[in-house]
């Protein structure tokens, strides 16, 4: 399980270098698949996934993903709106054959895993983008890394025993603490490549360890839904490591969060 695990997360690690390198298109069509994917993942769970409410999901994924690749940011909260109005009449209209919950499933797939994701590709394509994708990747794959060897080392505490026996809070500390220090590195980086932000370090160290507290959170609401609904991992797509939710949970919160952040760090 280990070898199977290492390198399929060797390989994971190889393409999306390789999709967040190119960029642009490859990036926005990849983030779109795997979301696609994780919907899939998601409304299976509430076996919504080849019903009317999932292909609305799949569908309006894909045109979402369409607008923003044309740039056409106004119609991205229309679509939303449309969309909870399209579910809502599905569910009006097969009122047999749906509950209340399936609706705000429905909705949450599309929100939670298609819309959260896409900042991944929105981040990537605003300037100097392919450096501070960098910073998703430290706050949520390098923070959970950093938290596993600090919790291994230090941890006696545990953080939440019934969704995640195994992480502690010393882990959670050097996890965010670990980011935060990596952050710094990569804005003294940053900094010496691209000549626009004053005090890089001190400012990607701060963004660095504030997002990886939604990289954790991300983390335990993915388990807190598995262990909900008895389900031991969400897919079988990625060797060892289980599904597009079980891989990309924490980076499903902290793209968003690290957008934001970034904008008002570059102050765009």
């Amino acid at each position: 399980m280990f070898w199977t695990r290492l390198a399929s997360g060797i390989v994971l690690v190889i393409l999306a270098i390789g999709t967040l390198w190119v960029g642009g298109w490859l990036t926005c069509w990849v983030m779109c698949a795997l979301s696609l994917v994780g919907c899939f993942e998601l409304l299976r769970v509430y076996k919504l996934e080849k019903r009317a409410m999932g292909i609305a999901c799949y569908l309006t994924t894909i045109l979402y993903y369409l607008v923003l690749f044309l740039e056409k940011e106004a119609l991205l909260m229309p679509i939303m709106v449309v969309y909870l109005l399209v579910i809502l009449a599905i569910y009006v209209l097969c009122f047999s054959k749906y509950k209340d919950k399936d609706t705000m499933a429905a909705f949450l797939a599309f929100y939670y895993v298609s819309v959260c994701l896409s900042y991944v590709f929105q981040l990537r394509n605003i300037k100097d983008g392919g450096y501070l994708i960098i910073l998703v990747f430290i706050c949520s794959w390098g923070n959970d890394t950093l938290a596993y060897c600090a919790g291994r080392l230090f941890g006696k505490h545990k953080m939440s025993p019934v969704l995640s026996p195994k992480k502690s809070v010393e882990g959670l500390i050097g996890g965010i603490l670990g980011a935060g220090i990596l952050g710094a590195l990569f804005g003294w980086y940053f900094s010496a490549n691209v000549q626009e932000i004053a005090n890089a370090p001190l400012w990607f160290g701060l963004v660095g360890a504030v997002g990886a507290v939604p990289a954790v959170i991300g983390d335990l609401a993915a388990s807190a839904i598995k262990r909900n609904n008895d389900v031991k991992d969400y897919g079988k797509l990625i060797p060892g490591h289980g599904g597009v939710l079980d891989r990309f949970d924490s980076m499903i919160f902290t793209a968003p969060i690290i957008y934001y952040a970034v904008l008002f760090v570059l102050g765009m």
